[in-house]
């Protein structure tokens, strides 16, 4: 992984100590509400429904033990000893006082963390597939160019005070892992048939009010070019977007309503940076400069690529609980004799991405022991061990259930997406965490979930997406009717892989529900699918072949149920 240059700890560190003037100034009464709130922004610190939360920062997903340990102190020390990993790859904190964020910054900034652009209307963490480097099916590594834009959008004067946040998504698989369609900027890496690297670009998407799927701006822009195209993408968002409505404000709305013409408005501005800008060169990532961030990326020092299959228990001694994790948790690597291993965070009493600080810590040792000292935050909200020799996969299996990390749900329906929700975020309309609680504990059986197969449910507070249910093949929106917590229900929406398909937005079943129906509704569609599939049919492709009727039926019956009862 990337490891920090003394420039980059200086920049960090000089960050920190800059927000510690900031703070100091502003608890002094010297700096008003109204000026503080973009500085803190600026460093990931919001102001939730009860306490501070802190966004920290995890660049393309990539944490070294090191790093997650002191997370864990952090944890322990400043909050209520734990935190929560999301879908952009970042932790959050939601119980930091605002006297001691300068401690924890500090802290951070220890171990080459920061929350620098996690918030505001600037250019968001840039996120990746969770196996990057690693993946089978992989064509080209896209780690070194996430961390060029990193370095490049980081502070960028020019982009630091956009319509609205921003946010871009990079994958170098045949897969989409990494739901590029779903963001502002999704940049697939490509080689052409003469074997060059480039990307093909998309623009436009995002999930909230209005959920768009990215449209191909660019098929094929050479890797060399690529923060030129990215630079007048954002340059015409900059000029054209709007900035007197904050539902209107993203690069999709402006997308969509120029169609065409934004696509022109931003290969005239690609071609004038490249052909009249004195210092287009400056633009330009130079070979030098790619090699150089590249080397940080290197097969980990040790690694033993030998096959060792023979090292792994017959099966006739294997448990049933351990196939299934190897079957669930474990996949697929690059290296043959190696295999990329996923903690699941999702159990029963647990919401989804939370982990406690002494769980950050098992972690953190598990990943010294069998990973490199590597893990990845993946966009289901768990953690992930890279570069694990299958070897050694028993010892992690017993390792990781001791520590509670061995549930075998990977895909599965309780491996469900959900934001922090009512009970943190002072945006949200309903509670995610109970609702997540209740279909966990319907869905405990293992038997059961392995009969229903590979489903993602998808669970958001309020119309910000944060749990991303548009994408979910079910999806779960907390609205407010007439100040009670209701759940609208969607099917059939996808992030992109090929179990999901192409990416869309899921479509609406019917009125939404109340919270104590949510558990029997989704029992209800998981019933209509079990009965109607097709062999070998997921639930992704029964709901897009019957459409919503069926399922609009099952709910309804719950509906009439509840109100039969209740009369």
């Amino acid at each position: 992984m990337y490891q920090y240059s003394e420039f980059d700890r200086h920049f960090v560190r000089a960050r920190a100590a800059q927000f510690r003037d900031q703070l100091r100034r502003h608890l002094d009464g010297e700096l008003p509400d109204d000026e503080f709130k973009a500085l803190r922004l600026q460093n990931g610190w919001y102001v939730q429904r009860h306490a501070p939360m802190l966004r920290v920062a995890v660049p393309y997903g990539e944490l070294s033990s090191r790093q997650l340990h002191q997370l864990a102190r952090i944890a322990r020390v400043f909050d209520r000893d734990y935190g929560h990993f999301t879908t952009r790859q970042n932790l959050q904190y939601n119980w930091i006082p605002l006297a001691r964020a300068a401690d924890v910054m500090d802290l951070l900034a220890e171990v080459d963390m920061h929350g620098i652009q996690t918030s505001g209307n600037c250019i968001r963490n840039i996120t990746s597939d969770a196996l990057a480097g690693i993946a089978p099916d992989e064509v080209v590594d896209p780690r070194p160019y996430c961390e060029i834009l990193r370095q490049w959008s980081t502070l960028h004067p020019e982009f630091a005070f956009l319509p609205r946040k921003f946010k871009i998504a990079v994958t170098g698989a045949r897969e989409d892992r990494a739901a590029i369609g779903w963001h502002d900027i999704g940049l697939q890496l490509l080689k052409n048939a003469r074997g060059e690297v480039g990307f093909k670009v998309l623009v436009g998407g995002g999930m909230g009010r209005t959920p768009i799927i990215g449209s191909v701006i660019g098929s094929f822009v050479p890797w060399q070019q690529i923060l030129v195209y990215i630079e007048a993408i954002v340059r015409v968002y900059n000029r054209l977007g709007r900035r007197d409505n904050l539902y209107k404000a993203r690069i999709k709305i402006l997308v969509k309503a120029e169609g065409q013409s934004f696509a022109d408005a931003v290969n005239a501005e690609f071609r004038h940076i490249l052909e009249h800008d004195r210092d287009a060169a400056a633009h330009l990532i130079p070979q030098s400069e790619l090699d150089r961030v590249a080397a940080h990326f290197q097969l980990p020092a040790g690694l033993d690529a030998r096959h060792a299959a023979a090292a792994l228990r017959p099966p006739a001694e294997v448990p049933v609980a351990y196939t299934r994790w190897l079957q669930r948790n474990v996949h697929a690597h690059k290296l043959p004799a190696y295999r990329a291993v996923t903690l699941s965070l999702k159990r029963a009493g647990i919401p989804p991405g939370d982990a406690s600080g002494d769980q950050m810590d098992r972690a953190a040792e598990l990943a010294t022991r069998f990973s490199h000292g590597e893990l990845r935050v993946t966009h289901d909200q768990n953690l992930l061990l890279p570069w694990v020799h299958e070897s050694e996969l028993h010892a992690l299996w017993l390792a990781a259930r001791e520590a509670g990390f061995a549930t075998p749900n990977i895909g599965l329906l309780t491996d469900m997406i959900a934001c922090p929700g009512g009970d943190f975020c002072a945006l949200a309309n309903a509670r995610s965490i109970p609702v997540a609680a209740a279909i966990t504990e319907r869905f405990e059986d293992l038997d059961r979930l392995y009969d229903i197969g590979d489903i993602d449910l998808h669970i958001s507070g309020c119309i910000n997406s944060c749990g991303h249910h548009h994408s979910g093949h079910i999806g779960i929106l907390g609205v407010d009717k007439d100040g009670a917590e209701w759940y609208q229900i969607t099917v059939a929406g996808s992030d992109g892989s090929t179990i999901s398909g192409a990416a869309r937005a899921g479509k609406v079943i019917g009125p939404s529900f109340a919270a104590e129906e949510v558990p029997d509704v989704i029992e209800a569609l998981i019933e209509t699918y079990r009965r109607e599939r097709l062999p070998g049919e997921l639930f992704v492709d029964t709901s897009r072949r019957l459409g919503t009727a069926a399922f609009r039926t099952a709910a309804d019956a719950v509906r009439r149920a509840t109100a039969g009862a209740a009369a």
